[in-house]
């Protein structure tokens, strides 16, 4: 497990030897209110957990299969939200941008600006998420090598932007399937910066579904302990109260019940992992 430099979100601390931080919150902000009652649980179970919490939610999803697919509430809205919860939960909080002109605006609430993977090689919209100071998760293209997101970070790094880190969400492999290499975990980590492990989007099956994403959530909780083993920084997960009523990707969301023992599990998996590394 190669050391990696310390990135800030907000009040957490990524990589560089901090404690794993989990990036939790539903897939798309369907509500305030159900935004803000998953946000409350999030805070209360990583608490419970000593884990530190990143909230996560998008204000749009863009890239939905389908014309018809929800997606959000729109920029304004769901800022508007998110700077709610942040208020009231103390939480960092992290959401994605699919165009350079959302960058600022998304920064004055958000600690953190995810990029899509399917645009993890944007030039544009990585610089402008760059340029607002704000800490930037680049997740990896189904399409990208582990070594290719050194090309990612530069953007970022080279505009004067040092608090970067890589999600892992999977390679594409054949149709309708994402595979996890567990190599790629060290591989990205060797590039200098924290890597978390996407447990939600790593197991859709895209465009699998008849015009909507299927998924495989049942795997979940194996590859989040094996990606932890594997000694990932973080862990990102979408949960939900009720993932057959989820709006967006309900088909791999972790339900909001089996959260807390998986973090239990995980944190010893780390303690562990954590202790035969320093040996």
């Amino acid at each position: 497990m190669a050391e990696t430099q310390r990135v800030n979100a907000g009040s957490v601390a990524l990589g560089g030897g901090a404690p794993l931080v989990l990036i939790a919150g539903p897939c798309v902000i369907e509500s305030g209110d159900h935004a803000s009652m998953i946000a409350e649980a999030l805070s209360t179970i990583a608490a419970s957990c000593g884990m530190p919490l990143i909230f996560k939610a998008s204000y749009d999803k863009a890239n939905r299969t389908s014309l018809n697919s929800f997606r959000g509430p729109g920029i304004e809205e769901g800022l508007r939200v998110l700077d709610g919860i942040k208020t009231r939960f103390g939480v960092p909080i992290l959401t994605d941008i699919h165009d350079a002109n959302q960058a600022a605006p998304a920064a004055e609430v958000a600690d953190v600006l995810q990029i899509p993977a399917f645009l993890s090689r944007q030039t544009d919209l990585l610089v402008a998420a760059a340029k607002t100071g704000r800490a930037i998760n680049i997740k990896k293209g189904q399409f990208l090598a582990p070594a290719d997101m050194k090309h990612a970070i530069a953007k970022v790094t080279e505009s004067g932007n040092a608090q970067v880190f890589v999600t892992e969400r999977g390679f594409s492999f054949g149709y309708h399937n994402l595979v996890v290499d567990m190599r790629a975990f060290p591989m990205l980590q060797s590039l200098g910066y924290p890597v978390v492990y996407d447990a939600t989007h790593s197991l859709q099956l895209p465009g699998g579904g008849d015009g909507v994403t299927a998924g495989q959530a049942e795997y979940i909780e194996p590859l989040a302990a094996a990606a932890v083993a594997a000694g990932v920084d973080g862990l990102f997960v979408e949960v939900h109260d009720h993932p057959a009523r989820a709006k967006s990707d309900g088909q791999n969301a972790l339900p909001l019940e089996r959260l807390e023992p998986l973090l239990r599990r995980l944190m010893r998996i780390a303690a562990a992992t954590r202790e035969t590394v320093t040996k």
